[in-house]
């Protein structure tokens, strides 16, 4: 057979990948694929019924302008802010505003869980608790650890815990300050009855039964409390707030998620009412501030009207005087009316002082009470007080969501100050015109009281008293009146956040777990991993599989194929001569004779040489049953152990090793003494004989060639069992003496790399005639799928060509494939 090129053939190690290859070996792991996608769903299942379901609830507002239905512009104290473009924008930045979410869980105590034990976890059962904590506020409670409140009946119940150290934290709610507690180490049990103050290091309160609920003796419940600071944070972020659409921006949507839906209605609700609350407090601040403005003047203004009523009182009393002329009557008439106007403008010099100096001096600008309420109506100074305060409130919600130094800072600060300069000036031009009124009345009063002394004294006195009572009864009418406006403007307003769809629980709202996603996710992590370790362990491995992989990186030919046959020795030709086994190694046989007929001649004897890489890929398996199968067809047959390093062949023979081919060599024997007659017909045997020390030197001297020479003149096939080609170099020294040399190939077992090496002594002439067995061959492996009949009876080709009716079976019968034999012989 000529030797043929290797130009075209991909070297060992190039870049390749066997898709097809890798295919088959998933297919042939599907045992190790389905265990891991079950383990995995199995997983993903626990997962699913470990976790608390998440719910999500909503609720629905609408945004109102900012107008009290009961006052126009012309109202001489009303708070048109105007518009809900920005207004949306505000609120929704507070509804994220720390300082809102504080006020909604401090009104909830949502820092104190009611849990009771599940079958995986503690659950919140929220009002689903018999009883209630009132918390005393003004003590620490301990954060973090649950405490068990275990009721004996439906009166008493047990405290318990236990702590494993002396030192914990506990959590103030009244201020919110954190302090350390110390705790008793060790089990913890206390007695106490309901509606009884607990008093204790880490628990401080009473417990009273929840209306509805009916308390079960021997059930256990837990308290647990959290950091305010904490649940705060965990409700500002959880808080989703969007408008609905953008035709209809002023209708919001408030969204939370959690595991307990009652605790998700409660708090959507209440962010909403107190939202709308702090918002109608905001909107009635004006009028607050100038109720408080009058309320603060009202007290001197009704001191002085006592007073000067008792002086009057006094007087009549002591001088009798209780009927005055006509002309003094009139007088008084004209005096009082004058003395009102100059009580009136002095209060508004009074006011616009005052507000003069609180704009220099002052940066909070919420708390003005309005011009009106002294009588103001110049129209640029309640436009300019009214923006001012607007602006002082927007800065102010601003402060809760930007910090400072924020460009909008900058921008709120130099509007504010440009219409505080605006203010200050027409604060100014107007005090010059009251002035000016002031000094005209003062004129008036000055001659009117030169008409006064003309009166008797008793008059004259009279008249001051009664002029003081009028000014101060008109004074005290004026500002109450004024107070009577503002309380109803106060009470006319309404709070421009209106629930339109409260939160509430009608079933439904669950969107987690996914159970369909952790299900999803199980199924690809169970595919995805056992593939990658068979695509890692693909990748790594350079062992052969299959005859396709032997042809990708050599020309040299696969002369058969052997399959794998548990037997109890190496004589499965002769003593399973039915087995599929037996009918490769005669497949091998005539594949030889078209070898040996072109090479060998008639007369003299053909020489086998069967060696392989490294030990253990069935090298003497295939010598000695090669041997065994030319003995039964009638050749006589040698078979020469030369393996000198590890001699094998003669145990099946039932020879010893003493006398062999070494004792030969040396000279201690002669060829008869070392050839051994075994059980076999026409087959002899030459062992090894005893290890030499320099094995590779005896088969290189002359010796062995004569030996051979001389074997072939008296037998028609000598087959030598060589050492492993990978191993040692004695094979090669053999080679040109042989006719014909059989490279073993374990599949699952040889390396690639030693693929190259008989490629190279190949290709380099050293070694001539050479063919591949595959060994351990079988016909369903996932990289010999297909793979055609042209090397004979191979062993998986026994059972689906030729049945049992031709071949032994090599296969154990267990209980399931005599189930199967039983089934289709006598049932089917």
């Amino acid at each position: 057979m000529e030797q043929q090129e290797f130009d075209h053939k991909e070297p060992v190690g190039g870049i390749f990948f066997d898709f097809r290859g890798f295919i088959f070996k998933i297919l042939h792991n599907w045992k190790l694929v389905l265990l891991c996608v079950g383990a995995a769903m199995m997983i993903a299942y626990f997962i699913n019924v470990r976790k608390q379901n998440v719910y999500k609830l909503s609720a629905l507002m609408a945004v109102e302008s900012d107008q009290n239905p009961f006052f126009t512009a012309n109202t001489s104290i009303s708070f048109n802010w105007g518009g809900t473009s920005a207004k949306v924008g505000k609120l929704i930045t507070s509804l994220k505003t720390r300082s809102h979410n504080e006020l909604v869980v401090d009104s909830l105590q949502y820092y104190m869980d009611y849990l009771t034990q599940g079958k995986y976890r503690l659950v919140d059962i929220y009002k689903e608790a018999p009883f209630e904590f009132k918390i005393d506020l003004t003590k620490p409670q301990l954060l973090g650890r649950p405490i068990e409140i275990h009721f004996i009946d439906a009166n008493t119940f047990e405290v318990r815990t236990e702590f494993e150290g002396s030192g914990g934290q506990g959590q103030r709610y009244l201020d919110k300050s954190k302090i350390a507690v110390q705790l008793p180490v060790g089990p913890f049990s206390k007695t106490f009855k309901l509606d009884s103050p607990i008093e204790l290091p880490f628990l401080n309160g009473i417990i009273t039964r929840r209306p509805g609920k009916q308390i079960l003796p021997g059930k256990s419940f837990y308290l647990r409390f959290s950091n305010f600071d904490g649940v705060v944070n965990g409700y500002k972020t959880g808080m989703i707030v969007n408008p609905v659409s953008t035709s209809a921006n002023s209708i919001l949507e408030l969204s939370l998620a959690g595991t307990n839906k009652n605790k998700i209605v409660d708090y959507l609700n209440a962010t909403a009412a107190i939202l709308a609350r702090t918002e109608l407090e905001r909107k009635n601040l004006y009028a607050t501030n100038t109720i408080r403005f009058i309320d603060s003047t009202l007290n001197s203004v009704n001191t002085d009207l006592k007073d000067v009523t008792n002086q009057m009182n006094q007087f009549r009393k002591e001088n009798k005087l209780f009927n005055v002329s006509n002309e003094m009557t009139e007088l008084s008439s004209k005096l009082r009316t004058l003395d009102l106007q100059k009580e009136e403008e002095q209060r508004k010099i009074t006011y616009l002082t005052s507000l003069e100096n609180y704009l220099r001096t002052k940066t909070d600008y919420t708390n003005i009470a309005a011009p009106t309420s002294v009588g103001i109506t110049e129209s640029n100074i309640l436009s300019s007080v009214s923006k001012i305060t607007q602006m002082a409130i927007e800065r102010q919600n601003l402060e809760y969501t930007t910090r400072e130094g924020s460009p909008l800072f900058e921008d709120l600060d130099r509007r504010i100050d440009a219409e505080k300069n605006v203010l200050l000036e027409t604060i100014s031009s107007t005090k010059n015109t009251i002035n000016y009124n002031l000094n005209s009345i003062n004129n008036s009063l000055a001659q009117m009281e030169a008409e006064l002394r003309n009166l008797p004294e008793d008059e004259q006195e009279y008249l001051k008293i009664q002029r003081q009572l009028d000014i101060s009864q008109e004074v005290y009418n004026t500002y109450m009146a004024k107070r009577g406006e503002a309380a109803i403007v106060k009470a006319a307003n309404v709070s421009d956040i209106i629930m339109i769809d409260e939160a509430k629980d009608i079933g439904g709202g669950l969107i987690g777990p996914n159970k369909s996603l952790n299900y999803m996710m199980g199924l690809m992590m169970g595919l995805f991993v056992p593939l990658l370790v068979i695509f890692i362990i693909f990748l790594l491995d350079n062992t052969i599989h299959g005859s396709d992989e032997v042809e990708r990186i050599s020309n040299v030919p696969i002369i058969g194929l052997i399959g794998k046959y548990p037997y109890k020795n190496n004589l499965v030709v002769y003593e399973k001569s039915r087995s599929a086994v037996s009918e490769s190694f005669r497949a091998i046989r005539s594949s030889l004779e078209f070898i040996f007929k072109n090479k060998v001649k008639d007369d003299i004897g053909r020489t086998l040489m069967i060696t392989s890489s490294v030990s253990g890929e069935g090298k003497t398996f295939c010598s000695i049953n090669m041997a065994t199968v030319y003995a039964l067809s009638g050749k006589k047959t040698i078979l020469l152990g030369l393996d000198l390093r590890k001699p094998k062949i003669f145990d099946d023979f039932g020879i010893t090793n003493e006398v062999g081919v070494v004792n030969y060599l040396i000279g201690d024997n002669t060829l008869e003494e070392v050839v051994h007659k075994s059980h076999i017909d026409n087959l002899h045997i030459v062992p090894s004989g005893p290890v030499p020390p320099n094995p590779s030197e005896l088969l290189m001297g002359k010796k062995i060639k004569d030996l051979i020479e001389t074997l072939r003149t008296q037998y028609d096939m000598v087959v030598l069992d060589t050492p492993p080609l990978g191993l040692v170099t004695d094979a090669l020294q053999l080679a040109p003496l042989v006719d014909a040399t059989l490279f073993m190939i374990r599949l699952d077992y040889t390396k690639k790399g030693m693929i190259s090496l008989i490629n190279q002594k190949y290709k380099s002439k050293e070694i001539k005639d050479v063919n591949f067995i595959l060994n351990f061959y079988k016909h369903k492996t996932n990289h010999n799928y297909g793979y055609g009949y042209g090397y004979g009876y191979g062993y998986g080709y026994g059972y689906g060509v030729y049945g049992y009716s031709y071949h032994q079976d090599s296969r154990r019968k267990g209980l399931l494939n005599r189930i199967k034999y039983f089934y289709k012989r006598y049932l089917s």
